[in-house]
Formats: structure tokens, C-alpha cells, sequence
């Protein structure tokens, strides 16, 4: 970088105005693309919690499902799935942006930031994927129990106020542990992958084709949506095993004992072959989800007038 060591550079100041615009915009984004996923998230948790389905492709395990149930299956757990995601989506957008300006300020300088930039992303997106995670983990439950067992309710208000009576706190958050452990490495792939396609395409570049980038909306598209696929690839690989365990978990699979105990009995059970069971329509459902997501916050925080976020990129 041709900047000084140890020069002090401009951190935004963000308002309270614009965290509100940034959770609007991650809130809107996140239950968009997972309300419009449910069909594949569907399917996909019956694969990993069905004996009779493991073994089949999305396609075929959703053409039984309808077969036997209906189309309408295909949409259960819909209304959870919209809120936990609405919240969920909120917190995470804000909470990156948040945390990602906290630790940059703390590293002090410029060359500092950029140097350790990877442990900014890496905490930024965890910590803001943490408190998130509080808010999603009892909408998440009710979903999966939804789609999981049949008949268990008719929608959001019920199966929530079903969960909330029979299971009470303690089965609300029986998954946090390993959503947490979902969660956390989805959000390190989706955010820290993300931010490291786009500082490839732009190191790759002169100046002069810099400016063309920015100055073209379509090509500017595609490497918004070129890095968020791949950002979502890696979402889906990483947060994979825990994925399918919390999915066991919510169905109450596993003996009893400490949260941490039942998940090593289960990952033992399941095996590498059982524990990404499913990992293929999930990674196609990743890729479409990361990608939307990103697109679509960007687009909203634009019609919000919400400044851009903070980059740490190195510059070559």
C-alpha cells in the first residue's frame, strides 16, 4: 500500500438513522430470500430428518413429499421462517457493520486494519451473528418442528405458543448451541468470502477499469453476484454438520444429557456421510440465498439513502 504505516484514516461515524437503515435493509433481504427458499428448505430438513428420504436428490425427495402430502407441504413452516429470518437478518446486516467499525477504530490505522483485516471480518461477523442468533433460535425451532412432524400445528401462532407450552424456555432454546455453531460459520463464509471475491476482482484491476466498474451497474451486478454465490458455497460447506445436527436436535434425536454431549453422540452416529447429508440442495439454496441477499441490501439501503459500509480492502 503506498499509505504511511500508522496513518490515521477516516472511520464513518454512523448514526443511529443509518444502523436503523442497515438492519431495514438486512431484515427485508434475509426474509425475501428465505421466505422464497422455503420449498428447498423443505425439503432439504425432511432429507436430513427422514430415514426414507436421506438417500434421495431434492428433486425426487420433493416429488414424495408432494406425493404423499401434497403441494401445499412444500410451504410449512413459511410464517417462522419469514419472522425468525425478518429479526435474524436485521441483527446480522447491523450488527456486521457495527462491529466491523468498532474493531477497525480499534486497530487504530490504516495499514493496521487492512493488515488484520481477516480477524476483523472473522469477529465482525461472528459477534453480530451471536446476538442475532437469540432472536432467530425459538422461530427456528418452531420450523422445524412444522416441517418435521406432521400435524404438529397449523402455523406461526401456534406452533410457537405449542413449543412455547410444552418445552418452555428450555426447548425453545434447546438448538441455541448448535445454531450457534450453524450460524456462526454461515455468516464467516457469507460476510469474510464476500468481502475477499470483491477485494480479488478489484486488486486485479487498473484504475481506469476501477472507475469503468463503478461506473457500470450491470458489471457491478455481476460482481455482486458472482462473489455472493461463492460466498454462499462456502456458507453451506461450513455450516453444513451443524446444520443437520440442529435439525436432529429440534426433532429430539439424541440421548439425554448436556446440549454438547447429544451433539457428539449424534455427529458419531451420523457419520461425514450422514452429517452432510443434504448438502447439495443446500448449497444450491445458499448460493441463491447469499447472492440475493447481497444484491437485494444493497439496493435497499441505496433507496434508503444509508451510506456505504466500511472497506478495509487491500489495495494491491
Amino acid at each position: 500500500m503506498s499509505k504511511t504505516v500508522g496513518t490515521p484514516f477516516h472511520i464513518p461515524q454512523f448514526t443511529i438513522a443509518d444502523y436503523t437503515s442497515f438492519f431495514t435493509a438486512g431484515a427485508l433481504c434475509a426474509t425475501l430470500t428465505h421466505g422464497a427458499m422455503t420449498p428447498i428448505d423443505v425439503v432439504k430438513t425432511r432429507i436430513q430428518v427422514d430415514p426414507t428420504l436421506i438417500r434421495h436428490s431434492l428433486l425426487n425427495a420433493g416429488r414424495k413429499i408432494v406425493a404423499a402430502e401434497g403441494p401445499s407441504a412444500l410451504l410449512t413452516g413459511f410464517g417462522p421462517t419469514a419472522v425468525g429470518y425478518f429479526i435474524q437478518g436485521g441483527g446480522k446486516f447491523a450488527g456486521y457493520e457495527f462491529w466491523k467499525k468498532n474493531f477497525v477504530s480499534i486497530a487504530g490505522d490504516q495499514e493496521t486494519a487492512v493488515k488484520y483485516r481477516t480477524a476483523i471480518y472473522l469477529g465482525a461477523s461472528s459477534v453480530g451473528e451471536f446476538f442475532a442468533d437469540i432472536l432467530l433460535t425459538p422461530l427456528e425451532a418452531t420450523r422445524i418442528h412444522l416441517v418435521s412432524e406432521r400435524g404438529y400445528a397449523t402455523g406461526l401462532v401456534t406452533g410457537f405458543a405449542r413449543l412455547a407450552r410444552e418445552g418452555g424456555i428450555g426447548q425453545m432454546y434447546a438448538g441455541f448451541l448448535p445454531i450457534l455453531c450453524k450460524q456462526i460459520p454461515y455468516a464467516i463464509g457469507q460476510f469474510t468470502v464476500n468481502e475477499f471475491c470483491h477485494e480479488a476482482v478489484l486488486r486485479s484491476l487498473t484504475e481506469e477499469k476501477k472507475l469503468a466498474l463503478q461506473r457500470s451497474k450491470s458489471a457491478m451486478f455481476g460482481v455482486n453476484l458472482g462473489s455472493g454465490i461463492i460466498a454462499g458455497f462456502a456458507a453451506a460447506i461450513l455450516s453444513q454438520p451443524a446444520d443437520t445436527l440442529l435439525s436432529q436436535i429440534n426433532k429430539g434425536h439424541g440421548p439425554s444429557g448436556s446440549m454438547a454431549s447429544r451433539l457428539v453422540v449424534l455427529a458419531r452416529q451420523a457419520g461425514f456421510r450422514g452429517l452432510f447429508a443434504g448438502l447439495g440442495p443446500r448449497m444450491i439454496m445458499t448460493a441463491g440465498l447469499v447472492s440475493g441477499q447481497f444484491l437485494i441490501y444493497d439496493e435497499i439501503k441505496h433507496a434508503l439513502g444509508a451510506p456505504s459500509g466500511l472497506e478495509i480492502h487491500k489495495d494491491e
